[in-house]
Order: C-alpha cells, then sequence, then structure tokens
C-alpha cells in the first residue's frame, strides 16, 4: 500500500500529515491489515470456573511533539487492545503520570522545552515509575544516544521509521517481564 502526497482519507475523513506521520500510518496499516480485527473493548472476558476473569492488555501513554505520529501510534495501539493516552509534550506527559500510572510510556527524545531524556529522568524519580517500561521512540539513531536513553531511564531505543509489529511484540516483552530489558 502506497499512501501519495502525503495525504489521506483516514476513516471517511480527508487528512493531511507529515512525511513521518504517512511513512508510520502505511506501516500500521500493512501490519494491522494481517491481524484479525480488534474487539470492541480492550478489555478481554475470560470464563474459569464459573466467574468470568477481565484482562486488560494494559494502559500506555505515547508522548510526541508531532500529532500525527501520537495519533499513528494511538491508533496501533488501540487496535492491538491498549488502553492509549496521548501527550504532545514531556511535560504534559509528567503531568498525566503523576495522575494516572501506565503501565508502558512510549515516547519521542527530541521535543522542546522538556526532552525524552529528561522525561525518562523525571519519571524515573516518580516512585510508581521506577520499574515502569520506558520505550524511546525516536530519529536520534547514533550509538551515543542508544547509550545516553539507557542511562536516563529507558529499557529500549527504537529508531525511526519504527515496525509496527516489532513494536506490539518488545511492548508484549516489557510488560510481561518484571526487570529491565536489553536494548533492541
Amino acid at each position: 500500500m502506497t499512501i501519495p502526497n502525503e495525504s489521506m482519507t483516514v476513516f471517511h475523513r480527508r487528512a493531511e500529515c507529515t512525511p513521518e506521520g504517512a511513512a508510520l500510518l502505511e506501516s500500521a496499516f500493512e501490519a494491522l491489515a494481517s491481524k484479525k480485527p480488534p474487539r470492541k473493548s480492550s478489555v478481554t472476558k475470560k470464563r474459569k470456573a464459573g466467574k468470568t476473569q477481565i484482562t486488560r492488555r494494559g494502559t500506555i501513554l505515547v508522548v510526541d511533539d508531532v500529532p500525527d505520529v501520537t495519533e499513528m501510534i494511538q491508533l496501533l495501539l488501540k487496535h492491538a487492545g491498549y488502553d492509549v493516552s496521548t501527550a504532545e509534550s514531556a511535560k504534559d506527559a509528567l503531568r498525566l503520570a503523576r495522575k494516572t500510572h501506565y503501565d508502558l510510556v512510549i515516547s519521542d527524545i527530541g521535543m522542546p522545552e522538556m526532552n525524552g531524556y529528561q522525561l525518562a529522568e523525571a519519571l524515573r524519580d516518580l516512585a510508581a515509575y521506577n520499574d515502569t517500561p520506558l520505550i524511546a521512540v525516536t530519529g536520534y539513531s547514533e550509538y551515543d544516544d542508544r547509550s545516553r536513553a539507557v542511562e536516563a531511564g529507558f529499557n529500549v531505543h527504537l529508531t525511526k521509521p519504527i515496525e509496527p509489529a516489532h513494536l506490539l511484540r518488545l511492548m508484549s516483552e516489557l510488560l510481561s517481564q518484571s526487570g529491565p530489558t536489553t536494548n533492541h
């Protein structure tokens, strides 16, 4: 599937987006096209010994100063069954994280005012986020960027453009583990 001119129709609405957002949308739709349709809710009900158990995939906070990127990641994650909140700045993300605990945080690095490294450090300073998985999804791809991300508190550093299926597998792995993971 190819999306021409960074303009597309999504859910019967015409949308303009950045080339970065168009690339992410294209990969997300390709990844989603091979999957079954999502359940109507991010809550799964299972019957066990006459009782109904409810299992949620998790709550995710997505942080990026480019609205197209947050919207596309949000669309991918909601389709995969996650509850997703978004923030367009690190300061907004920190405010949300103080109000609500998220099971995992995905953040860009290069943002104005407060960057992703500073956000990771601030989140790690909050007791509730000591062990919460943090994923850096960024255009910064040098070796130093990866080590700086880990030093700031990110579990993983992914370089844009991201492969949606890889992100979903990585999230599942991080959410199922209790300890820190290696760099991918």
